[in-house]
């Protein structure tokens, strides 16, 4: 074979790997706009972001640290660990704080596969996962989905012995099912021990389980019991910070460690560790967060029933509807979506061509996102 550039030496896993079509920004539909002489409001509802935007005391230490941006940030996050121990009940060695919660899964698969190696998770689950096995030459292992979810039992008869890790996403993105607390925890303490299972639950606090929104989810306890246990969880969502990219995992000591290791010394910038400490403290954005993601749930559940479009329950801050009935795909009623100002996420790259995933928005984003698909219905 003739090389003609170093992209021709890459390996073919790497070469291989299937491009991430991205959600289009909301700058980019405003340029398009422009052209046409047709500015209108736009209504965000594609990438799962917190509407009401960010917490003013996370914007405050935000300012507050930009005076010393000519500095490097903490590489070990101290404060935010120390914030993080004290609420999750973990030591500070059990903590790894990423750029987002994605980088962290990408490291895991980085530390614990090698070339050969199988790597499990589940049909319709977050894309992010088989690229993260495809890049270090490991083998995807897709389980067909029980009702567009994890099927567990599924997924412990799919792991052998070359099995390395299994990825969960619960709530799960992007058809927002939730598996059952009982059920999980069954299934990580069949997983053999030295497989590593890496829950990503970067939805996890808009599920309405306890007062405080850090306890809504009990699984860091699990790891005294279940030490290949890693769990993920981000500050993009309910907190609404998707734009400093900040998350952290919970895990064994020995398990943080490897991963401390191998991420970038300065993964997590000074702004991005102040606004996530001081987002962590905000109970009363978080509760409105979650207040106006339940309230927003149930204004889009009753409108798509009355336009008799089916959708899947969902347990996170956006919903899945089944557009077939109109005779389009999702990458259809998306654009005639986007037209009207809208913009929302189909998911053919999801392997549901029929589905489009919307976010809960404000009030009036999702009277306008119910308003133009009923004109699209039309």
């Amino acid at each position: 074979m003739s090389l003609s550039n170093p992209a021709d030496t890459a390996p073919d896993y790497i070469r291989n790997l299937p491009r991430y079509v991205p959600g289009k920004p909301a700058s980019e539909v405003k340029r398009e706009q422009a052209k046409q002489s047709q500015p209108q409001r736009l209504h965000r509802m594609a990438s799962n972001e917190n509407p009401l935007g960010v917490s003013d005391k996370a914007l405050a230490a935000m300012q507050a640290v930009m005076a010393d941006a000519a500095n490097y940030p903490d590489p070990s996050g101290h404060q935010l660990k120390a914030r993080l121990s004290a609420r999750l009940r973990v030591e500070a060695q059990q903590l790894v704080l990423g750029n987002g919660s994605s980088e962290l899964l990408d490291l895991a698969a980085r530390c614990f596969l090698r070339a050969g190696d199988e790597a499990v998770y589940s049909q319709y689950a977050f894309q992010a996962y088989p690229v993260a096995i495809h890049a270090v030459g490991a083998t995807p292992v897709c389980v067909p989905a029980r009702d567009y979810g994890h099927d567990l039992d599924a997924m412990r008869a799919a792991i052998t012995e070359r099995t390395g890790l299994v990825f969960i996403a619960n709530p799960n993105n992007p058809t927002g099912t939730l598996l059952d607390a009982a059920a999980l925890q069954r299934f990580v303490a069949a997983v053999p021990r030295h497989i590593l299972v890496v829950l990503d639950e970067a939805y996890g606090e808009f599920l309405p389980c306890v007062e405080n929104a850090a306890d809504a989810l009990h699984s860091c306890d699990w790891i005294a019991e279940h030490p290949h246990l890693l769990v993920l969880r981000t500050f993009s969502k309910a907190y609404g910070l998707a734009g400093m990219r900040v998350g952290y995992g919970v895990a064994h000591p020995a398990v943080a460690d490897l991963l401390n290791r191998l991420r970038l010394t300065f993964n997590t910038s000074a702004m991005a560790q102040a606004a996530a400490e001081a987002a962590f403290d905000d109970a009363d954005f978080l509760q409105r967060s979650r207040s106006n993601n339940a309230q927003g749930m149930v204004q889009l559940e009753q409108g798509l029933q009355a336009l008799g479009l089916p959708f899947i329950r969902s347990h996170a801050n956006f919903i899945a509807i089944d557009v077939s009935s109109t005779g389009r795909t999702g990458a259809e009623v998306a654009q005639q979506l986007l037209a009207a100002g809208v913009i929302i996420r189909p998911l053919g790259a999801n392997q549901l061509p029929q589905f489009i995933r919307v976010t809960v928005g404000l009030p009036e984003d999702n009277v306008a996102f119910l308003g133009a698909l009923k004109q699209v219905l039309s």
